[in-house]
């Protein structure tokens, strides 16, 4: 009987905590069409998260974090928050109900703590001028650039899709790209409607009607001409690598600005978090987001850097098969590329080790670098084998990137996993560039060699850094309480 009793009460308890996070993703609905306000829960996005996923994420909070809070309190802050009049924001809302269950008692209501946090959010205090943009190629990173691009617009106020430039825009072209949007074999559906116009030559994703424009040259269109101006090129073709190719794209109409999902020569190579302020965004018109592994590896090496110096080391990354590689044995120009990447580990040089000096210039002449290309079509890992300046432990090291992955300017660049079973798919979809793996860290006898272990999923995380510096550029970032 007792055995029964104990059963139904945490089951009644397990359901008023369903409830209460159903109430919450209503509201996170709610304030991101309604308010352009974009809540997360410590750095973990919540837009189109089930019922489960933000209960596991609170789950985390707990055991990550090391700040418990419950879903009630957070569902309870987000009808509040519905109700004050907010500029387009993203809001930490594990944050705030952390910061109101422990100092909550000096306040009156959630209304008034939420009002004294939130100071210099108003509506008025925080106009944001919203930007075109155009994506130049529709491959993987393109395609997924769409789909978080459409995930963000809210109401409009930032960042918005006008247009996607491929070879070719046939009705047939168009209802192909369009059904590649619609479903990707690795990241599964996209959450929303994707529909074509052929009369207008243009695909509808959530109601936004983007153009499909068919050209061979940059400087070839005018984006005038479709009504769009003062735009943000996002040039994920690869075709185009050096200053003199890109700045093809600013002969265009209607363009100010050029962003390069791959190594660029000549320009600035940024990973957002770590060099962007280093940027001269009046004079400079060309940027390059670097690569998904420069981007994987630079965060973590920043913070053993800052904390302990590097002497030297070498970085291993075990990567994801591209396009880039045959599906069966055929020629290619780079050695062994040509073999067949679904049967294959395939040692191939990555340029990431020399990459990293141009974002941490400290770093210069003390790495080198490689890769081997697996049978897997996404999710990638990098193995950082470092030799210290300063002696460290274990615990210590592992402390130092959690320190970082919570706190400071890489709060949305590491996620730190204490998931001693993760395998690659499960990173499959995470917002962060790096995933450090806390259990794989080695530290040698004499506590100055180290082995850190970061994953990746070489799409989604790398594209949205894309995304964060074409905010960043373009003057688009909402007011942060992180």
């Amino acid at each position: 009987m007792e055995s029964a009793v104990g059963y139904e009460k945490e089951l009644n308890s397990h359901v008023k905590r369903e409830r209460a996070a159903v109430k919450l993703a209503s509201k996170v609905g709610e304030l991101l069409y309604d308010k352009g306000i974009e809540l997360v829960l410590f750095r973990n996005h919540l837009t189109d998260a089930s019922v489960s996923e933000i209960l596991n994420l609170h789950e985390y909070s707990r055991k990550v974090v090391n700040k418990p809070i419950d879903v009630f309190t957070t569902s309870e802050l987000a009808e509040e928050l519905y109700l004050m009049d907010l500029a387009p924001s993203k809001l930490d809302i594990g944050k705030l109900a952390n910061e109101w269950l422990t100092e909550g008692n000096a306040f009156s209501s959630k209304a008034d703590f939420l009002t004294a946090k939130l100071a210099g959010f108003g509506g008025q205090d925080n106009a944001i001028e919203p930007r075109d943009v155009v994506l130049y190629g529709f491959g993987r990173i393109g395609r997924l650039a769409a789909r978080e691009l459409i995930k963000q617009a809210g109401k409009g106020q930032q960042l918005r899709l006008r247009a996607i430039v491929t070879r070719g825009a046939s009705d047939a072209d168009i209802i192909k790209r369009a059904s590649l949007l619609r479903t990707d074999s690795v990241h599964g559906a996209f959450k929303g409607t994707v529909d074509v116009d052929l009369e207008k030559k243009a695909i509808v994703i959530n109601g936004q009607i983007v153009k499909m424009i068919d050209a061979s040259n940059p400087e070839d269109i005018d984006y005038t001409s479709y009504g769009i101006d003062n735009a943000l090129i996002i040039d994920n073709t690869g075709v185009f690598e050096n200053r003199e190719a890109l700045s093809r794209h600013l002969k265009s109409k209607g363009v100010s600005k050029v962003l390069l999902t791959a190594p660029g020569k000549e320009v600035p190579n940024v990973v957002y978090g770590i060099n962007q302020g280093t940027l001269d965004l009046e004079n400079e018109q060309i940027f390059s987001a670097a690569s998904c592994t420069t981007n994987a590896i630079s965060p973590i090496l920043k913070v053993v850097s800052d904390k302990y110096g590097i002497i030297k080391g070498h970085i291993e990354t075990v990567h994801a098969y591209t396009n880039d590689q045959n599906l069966l044995d055929n020629m290619h120009k780079k050695p062994r590329r040509g073999r067949s990447a679904a049967i294959n580990m395939v040692i191939t040089s990555t340029g990431a080790g020399s990459a990293v000096t141009k974002v941490i210039p400290e770093l210069k002449d003390k790495l080198t670098a490689n890769a081997v290309r697996v049978p897997t079509p996404n999710g990638s890992l990098a193995i950082l084998s470092l030799e210290l300046n300063k002696e460290t432990t274990l615990e210590e090291i592992n402390a130092t990137i959690k320190d970082a992955a919570l706190n400071g300017e890489l709060v949305n660049q590491i996620y730190y996993s204490f998931d001693p079973e993760l395998v690659s798919s499960d990173i499959i979809g995470n917002t962060c560039c790096s995933v450090f793996d806390s259990h794989a860290t080695i530290v040698s006898k004499d506590s100055k060699n180290v082995v850190l272990y970061t994953w990746y999923d070489n799409e989604y995380g790398y594209t949205k850094q894309v995304i964060r510096m074409a905010k960043f550029i373009t003057k688009v970032r909402r007011a942060i309480y992180y």
